[in-house]
Order: C-alpha cells, then structure tokens, then sequence
C-alpha cells in the first residue's frame, strides 16, 4: 500500500499544516534544509483551501493534529516523548495535545463487545452507559457485570480503526522515504525507524490483549506497594478489541478542589506520586510512562489509582544501576563521580576527557542547586544532562528519553498538587535505598548467583563445547599447550560456576 496513492493524503496533511499555521513550527522542529522546505510547501500552499480548519484556540501544531484525525493525534503524542528528534520546544506543546474526540455511537460499541465476546450485551452486563470518555483509538463504558454485580470500565476500540491507522502509517511511511530522499541530512534524525517506532507503538495500542497483559504484569510488580493499586484486569470479558476492568472510584488527581473537599493531604499525595515512580522505574525497570493527572485519581481511602496502561516504560538493570549512580552522584555533588559512571557504562567515547566532561556535568548541575529546593527540576536537570552528553558525542537512547519525558509529568503533576515540594528530597531514600540493594554487597551476591546458574547450566554440555574448540583449532596447532589453553578458561568456568551454587546454598 505504501505507493504514490498516498500523495493526496500528503497533499491534505500538507494544507492542513499550512491552513493553521503549523508548517513552519514542524519544519522549524525538524531543522528541514531549504529543499525539504520547498517540497512541504510546494504539497501545501496551493492547496490550502483543502486543509481542515481545526480548533483556532490551540496551538499550530496541536491544533493541526487534531484537525487531521486519530492517527496523527497518536502519533504527536509519541512524538512528545522524543524531544531529541522534534526538539524541546515542539516536544512540550505535544506533550498537552487532547487525545479526546467525538465518541462513536453506543449500539456500535454494543455490536463490537457481542462480536469480541461472542455474547449479546444484555446477557453479560446489566448495566452498559453512554460514553464517558472517547480517544484516538478507543473510547470507555461504565457498565455493570450482570452475574457478580461489578462495576466494570469497559473499553472498546473505534469500529474500523485498525484500517484506518493503516492507510495513514502507510502514508508516513511515504512521507519518511521522501524526507530521506530530499533531505539527505536528515537521515541523522532516522526518520524511517521514527516512523517503525510509531508503526510498533499503535500496534500494541491496537491489541487490547497487550494492555491487558500490561496492566496485569504491573499490578504483580506492585501489588506490595502501600497506597497504590490498578483496577482489576476481568480477563474473562476480555478480548483483542474490548478489555474490562474494575471501575476506579475516586476523583481526578488533577482537581484540587475536589481532593481538598474529600480530606485528602495533598502534600503527602505528591510525596507518594513521585516515590512510586521512583520505586517502579528503579526497582522493577518497568513504569507506568503515561502518568498524568488524567490516568490517576485518588480514592476514598487516599490510595492513588493509576490507569490506561497502552504506553508502558522498560529499563534493563544494568540501565537502572547506571540511572540511579546518575542521580545519585547529583545528589551529592559528586560530578566525577558522575561522569566516571558515564564513561564505565559506554555511554561517553572513551576518547573523550573525563575531567572535562565532569566540568560540563558541574555546569549542569551548580545552577540548579544554586536555587531554593522547591526550585529544583529533576526532569530540568535530566534534560541539560542529555544537552551536554550529546555534546560529548552519546547516542541517543530511547528508554532513557521516555525515562526522562516521564519523570517531567509526573514531578509536574507532583507539583500541582504541592508547589512547595523538594523533589530531591523525596527521591534521596528511594535512590539511596534502591543503590543499596543493587550496587552494595547482597548485589554482588545476587550477581555472583545468577553467574553461577549460568555456567552451571552450561556443565553437561562442557565436553562438546570443549571438543569443538579443540577441532576448530586442530589444523592451525596441535599441541598440548594450545589444547591446554582452550580448555582452561571452560574448566575453571565450569569449576567456579560448581563451587560457587554449592557455596551459595551453604550460606542461605
């Protein structure tokens, strides 16, 4: 499908960008040379008469977006996590775009349920609402389980939505060879793989299996965590295009009037917003990434509830070490300690100059605590920190930037709900106590144990592994020195691996 029919679609993406003043604002993000300026252009201006409109009251790009429909709007929201490819400025006013469009009809949503269910609505729920809540790709029903009695939010996909996503990926997929083929320098921002990256995200959007499994492996990582809690996956009444849950009752962590008349202590609700994320993000490698007021709320009891779990964030834990030894070195002022830690983990050329990039790092950091802590932005301070590393010639990497676009959300809704909040002094403890787990000595244990497991699993396959060195080696030399030295290193391997299972298991 991704063929020249795709140019009227361009055409009007084109005018659309044009008619609300968005043109420049993109190409301007996109730092596009003057070709590319002269192809976009060129697709929109004498067509301007056939863009949409769009809501006047929102910004160029936000406003364009909406006007042009659900798969756009998605893809400005995974945009807003990439403000190394649209920049800061761009990435900010995505990052407020309004996933809320005009529901489908109710006896649609019923048909698309019967269908995925496989049972007529009537028989599985006793209850079935009007809208509440319509997005991009999917929209919500308050609705009651008619064998249990549960109040249930049920979530169904728009009809035909799969199809349409489709014919528009397909057209940026277009529009991504184009830009490659007008504007060769722009093949450093990877527009092709910006694009493969979206194609992946709406996919797992499209399959509400996926969320499901989502939401269900969160709640597992976090079912200890005190004062929070996900609604309840029903498994049973869930499918490929509808997913029912539990109903989160409480009300909008966005709507202080609400939160101050149910008696609820803001300021320990903040406290507790930016501990969790912490504690996700550090502790599991595995957060919620889409952490604004609109997917939390606050229940009677004062747990925070988080929901919506189609966009997840995953860090490795060597990753997370590195992250945490990252704070932490800011924390206490430790900068070459900071930037040792860049360097140990490949993230800086070893040809660069430690000493001068800890300066850099130091420039970074003496500003921001040189202000009053509630001054202080972590999401500021990760910010400059990929400034200055990129100076210094590291790559980006894509989980560190979601990292970083979530930690901005969520210390801003942080501090809507406390202004007065010392973000650093909230998150020391649980850095402090996520280094002492990972970096002290029970790490290096648990370290040592998973090494062992590895090398013991490799004991009954060591006399094939060992006889395939020796042939690989025969015909270049045939010594017992050279037999001796290839299979040293897989006889000590095997020996340590042993010792250290036995030793282990002594010790617990």
């Amino acid at each position: 499908m991704r063929g020249p029919h795709n140019i009227w679609r361009l055409i009007r993406t084109g005018a659309t960008l044009e008619r609300t003043g968005a043109m420049n604002v993109v190409l301007d993000a996109f730092e596009a040379p003057p070709l590319l300026r002269f192809v976009a252009h060129a697709l929109g201006k004498p067509f301007v008469w056939l863009g949409y409109k769009g809501d006047p009251d929102m910004p160029p790009a936000t406003r364009a977006l909406t006007a042009l429909g659900p798969a756009y709007i998605k893809f400005g929201q995974v945009l807003s996590t990439r403000p190394d490819v649209v920049g800061d400025d761009l990435a900010q006013h995505l990052r407020i775009l309004q996933d809320k469009l005009p529901p489908f009809a109710t006896d649609l949503a019923r048909a698309e349920v019967e269908k995925e269910l496989g049972f007529p609505v009537d028989e599985v729920f006793s209850e079935f609402s009007e809208p509440i809540a319509a997005a991009s790709i999917a929209q919500v029903h308050h609705a009651r389980v008619r064998e249990t009695g549960e109040e249930v939010a049920v979530k169904v996909l728009r009809p035909n939505i799969e199809r349409d996503f489709r014919k528009d990926i397909d057209a940026f997929y277009f529009a991504a060879r184009i830009i490659e083929m007008f504007a060769p320098a722009a093949r450093r921002l990877k527009p092709m793989d910006v694009i493969e990256h979206f194609d992946g995200v709406v996919r797992g959007e499209l399959d509400l299996r996926l969320e499901s499994s989502a939401a269900s492996e969160f709640a597992d990582n976090t079912k200890n965590d005190q004062g929070f809690r996900l609604p309840v996956i029903n498994w049973a009444l869930s499918g490929r295009r509808v997913m029912t849950l539990g109903w989160a009752d409480g009300v909008s962590l966005g709507d202080n009037d609400a939160i101050d008349a149910a008696g609820h202590d803001r300021n320990l609700l903040a406290d507790r917003v930016m501990e969790l994320f912490l504690s996700h993000a550090l502790r599991d490698g595995y957060f919620h990434a889409d952490m604004h007021q609109g997917n939390l709320k606050v229940a009677p009891n004062g747990d925070i509830i988080a929901y919506d779990f189609g966009i997840m964030g995953h860090i490795n834990e060597y990753t997370r070490r590195v992250y945490a030894e990252i704070l932490f070195g800011f924390i206490q002022k430790d900068y070459k300690r900071v930037a040792e830690v860049h360097f140990e983990a490949g993230y800086v050329s070893a040809d660069q100059d430690v000493d001068e990039f800890a300066r850099a790092l130091r420039a970074v950091g003496e500003p921001i605590f040189g202000v009053d802590a509630t001054g202080i932005s972590m999401g500021r301070l990760l910010s400059y920190l990929f400034e200055v590393t990129e100076r210094f010639g590291m790559e980006t990497r894509t989980e560190l930037i979601l990292l970083q676009r979530t930690m901005v959300v969520v210390e801003g809704v942080a501090r809507s709900l406390n202004p007065h909040i010392n973000i650093w002094e909230v998150a020391k403890p649980v850095v402090e106590d996520y280094i002492k787990q990972s970096i002290g000595p029970r790490a290096v244990l648990s370290d040592l144990t998973k090494t062992a497991r590895v090398l013991a699993r490799f004991g009954p396959r060591l006399p094939q592994l060992v006889e395939a060195a020796l042939v690989r080696q025969a015909h270049n030399e045939d010594s017992p020195r050279t037999r001796w030295r290839l299979i040293r290193p897989a006889l000590v391997g095997a020996v340590f691996g042993a010792l250290l299972v036995i030793g282990i298991q002594l010790l617990t």
